[in-house]
C-alpha cells in the first residue's frame, strides 16, 4: 500500500478514537485504542516493537520501542502531553531511522481538535 494513503487510513483510525474518547487519558489508553482500530481496518500492525540500535556491528537492545509500527513502513507515536516538544519530534525521527522507514506520524491525544495534535515526519535519510 502507498504510504500516503496508508497514512490517510492511520489518521481516520486516530480521528475515531479521538472523538469516540476525547483527550485527558493516558497515552497507553490512546495506543490500545488505536492499534484496535487499525487492526478492524484490515491493517498488519505491531505494538511496543522492540527498535535495536546496532553499534560496531553489534544489535544491542537498548530499550527503544515504537508505539505502532503499521505494515511494516509507518511509525505511529502516541502522546498525551500538554505540547508536542522538539524531542518528541526527534524521538520519531531516530525511531523511522532505526526503523529503516520513511514516515511517521506523531499523535498528540491531549488536545480539544486531533488536528492540531499532529506532525507528519518523513526521513529523508
Amino acid at each position: 500500500m502507498e504510504l500516503n494513503e496508508l497514512s490517510r487510513i492511520a489518521l481516520q483510525c486516530a480521528f475515531k478514537v479521538h472523538a469516540d474518547l476525547g483527550p485527558g487519558l493516558l497515552e497507553s489508553a490512546y495506543e490500545a485504542c488505536t492499534y484496535y482500530e487499525l487492526c478492524e481496518a484490515g491493517l498488519t500492525v505491531e505494538k511496543q516493537k522492540v527498535l535495536p540500535v546496532t553499534y560496531h556491528n553489534v544489535k544491542l537492545d537498548a530499550g527503544y520501542r515504537v508505539d505502532l509500527l503499521v505494515e511494516d513502513s509507518l511509525i505511529l507515536e502516541i502522546k498525551a502531553v500538554k505540547a508536542l516538544d522538539e524531542v518528541h519530534f526527534s524521538q520519531l525521527l531516530t525511531y523511522l531511522k532505526l526503523a529503516d522507514c520513511k514516515l511517521g506520524l506523531l499523535l498528540n491525544f491531549n488536545v480539544k481538535s486531533l488536528k492540531q495534535g499532529i506532525r507528519r515526519v518523513v526521513n529523508v535519510y
